[in-house]
């Protein structure tokens, strides 16, 4: 006999009945039921019952620094090595925020990262979070924002990617962005085109709330702005537990190819520190910035590479579906099995991407479990979270990814890292690719030995010698950001000047060059400061559009209002001559 009411889900009494809806709701109708409707929550997270941990000394000595900082600045920069434990400090300094009332926006720059991060943070701080990106559903998405807008105790702490920025905070107390440095902080297409870090300081500037920055690689930006002393700076120098960083050991392709001592991609000294590693039972991270199995596919008889008919650049070849697909408009064929060209039969694939790497793996250690992370295969809500999962219950034993690996990401039973190709990343038209190569080595090398065992880091490289690579191996940040600002300084580039890029796009070739010419006179003729271009990008065409770019470098010291009228007045101009009227015209601050 039930003593009290208590409401059946119509789900449950149709499974327990047998009978349809229809009855249930003839049965509301004739008031034999009552109906309700409750409110629940789509994303529900639990506190662990043993979330209590103690921070290191080193750890509450950077505590205490962060909280002295914040007496004097509004922005300081926790600067910590790899696995420092830079989290537990953030988490120690969110408890006393939202103790006083405050709400706490925790950034970060990948959806990935939000997963194994909402595991740690939950343990301690249970239903005061709530979780902000795009893989969640509008109706999810609706709910954090409500939720945000009434200062409810289920979102006390928001975790989010840059999107996170724009909810509707009343009561916000701190920001924490970590892994500042990340690139994907800014937002390149569609507008706005903002830059996450920047947004988040101007957003605590009108909350007359605090922000504290996380790196272990920080943005040469950040880094000046602490040297010029307007940000704060806390050392983190050692790992938690007196881990010992990873020891870097260098492969030098050219010598391994020479010697014949490479099977596929892999050099005979990365196998054998895989073997070593395996036999222990312990994991494997390999690192290819590149997804697909092969940049392209060339015909050896006459040099012909399949081209998109859209863009601008040659097919990517995938082998697991046998065709080629443009990356950046997704346009796809099966793979050809002649020439185009020539007829020809004898084709071949060159260069190597994440795809390829995974099927080597298996022909060399085929009783192993492979996995792989890139766009590719993170797709859908729960793309990123089963692949985190599986190799965190070691049910994965060799981890292939691109950046996606290099963001914080925490294995305990990784001991090994492998860099397939340092070069690539060194060899970008970029003047932030050393700068970029840079961090992302660091990233992927901080993956290893973050427990008791020891990590190791191979790097494959033909230029064992460079400079990037030889500050990498040395841990020395320091050494890179002297030699990058410079260089920075030397040939007008942030954090001296500031950058805003120009993008025309028109389906017309000539149009656009004519338009661009005439908007890069007149902005040399208005603005007394360096204007390049107008230039054609290295892929000139993306989706039938062709494209043309002029950058504007405008020096630190001078109004970047002025500036800003000024830019605003000659598109109005632009757009006002009907030949040019259809050209599309972007404009971009900071654009990197």
């Amino acid at each position: 006999q039930a003593t009290e009411k208590k409401p059946v889900s119509v789900k449950k009494l149709i499974e327990v009945s047998g009978a349809g809806s229809a009855a249930v709701k003839a049965l509301v109708d004739k008031a034999v039921f009552e109906e309700y409707y409750l409110l629940e929550d789509r994303v529900r997270f639990e506190k662990s019952e043993d979330s209590g941990f103690a921070l290191s000394d080193p750890q509450q000595i950077a505590l205490n620094e962060i909280k002295d900082s914040f007496e004097k600045q509004s922005v300081s920069l926790l600067h910590g090595v790899t696995a420092s434990g830079k989290t537990e400090v953030y988490i120690k300094l969110i408890e006393e925020y939202i103790q006083s009332g405050k709400q706490v926006l925790y950034l970060l720059p990948e959806i990935a990262l939000t997963v194994q991060l909402v595991s740690r943070l939950t343990a301690y701080f249970g239903n005061q979070i709530a979780v902000y990106h795009s893989k969640y559903t509008n109706n999810e998405r609706v709910e954090v924002w409500q939720q945000v807008l009434q200062n409810s105790e289920k979102a006390k702490i928001v975790i989010g990617v840059r999107s996170a920025l724009f909810l509707p905070f009343s009561n916000l107390g701190l920001i924490v962005i970590d892994e500042e440095h990340e690139q994907t902080f800014k937002q390149f297409d569609p507008a706005p085109r903002y830059h996450a870090r920047d947004a988040a300081i101007v957003l605590a500037a009108a909350h007359r709330s605090k922000v504290l920055l996380g790196s272990a690689t920080p943005s040469l930006e950040t880094y000046y702005n602490v040297q010029s002393g307007k940000y704060g700076l806390i050392n983190l120098t050692e790992r938690y537990g007196k881990v010992l960083l990873p020891e870097v050991f260098l492969v030098d392709l050219k010598d391994k190819y020479k010697r014949k001592r490479m099977k596929g991609h892999f050099s005979d000294t990365l196998i054998e520190a895989i073997s070593e590693s395996l036999s222990l039972g312990e994991q494997v991270i390999l690192f290819q910035n590149r997804r697909g199995y092969s940049p392209f596919v060339e015909c050896m008889t006459c040099g012909h590479v399949p081209q998109c008919p859209n863009c601008d650049v040659s097919l990517t070849y995938y082998k697991y579906k046998n065709q080629l697909r443009c990356h950046y408009c997704g346009y796809s064929i099966a793979n050809p099995t002649h020439c185009h060209a020539c007829q020809s039969v004898d084709l071949s694939t060159k260069g190597f991407g994440t795809e390829q790497i995974e099927m080597e793996l298996r022909e060399l250690f085929p009783e192993k479990n492979i996995g792989r992370m890139d766009q590719d295969t993170t797709r859908g809500k729960y793309g990123y979270e089963k692949i985190i999962d599986a190799f965190r219950e070691q049910e994965i034993d060799i981890l292939v990814g691109t950046q996606m690996l290099a963001k914080g990401l925490h294995f305990d039973n990784v001991t090994l890292v492998g860099i397939m190709n340092a070069d690539n990343m060194l060899n970008q038209p970029d003047f932030r690719s050393h700068e970029r190569a840079f961090q992302m080595m660091m990233q992927v090398a901080g993956r290893a030995g973050r427990s008791e065992k020891k990590g190791k880091v191979m790097i494959q490289t033909y230029n064992p010698y460079h400079n990037i690579i030889r500050q990498v191996t040395a841990n020395d940040y320091i050494g890179m950001y002297k030699e990058q600002v410079y260089e920075r300084h030397n040939f007008k580039y942030p954090p001296f000047y500031r950058l805003v890029k120009l993008t025309l796009k028109h389906r017309d070739f000539d149009k656009l060059k004519e338009g661009s010419m005439w908007m890069y006179n007149v902005l040399t003729q208005s603005l007394q400061i360096p204007v390049l271009g107008p230039e054609e990008p290295a892929i000139s065409r993306i989706r039938n559009e062709y494209i043309r770019t002029i950058l504007i470098k405008i020096p630190q010291k001078s109004h970047l209002g002025n500036t800003k009228k000024m830019i605003r007045k000659i598109g109005s101009s632009f757009e006002a001559i009907p030949q040019y009227r259809a050209i599309k015209v972007s404009v971009n601050v900071d654009n990197y």
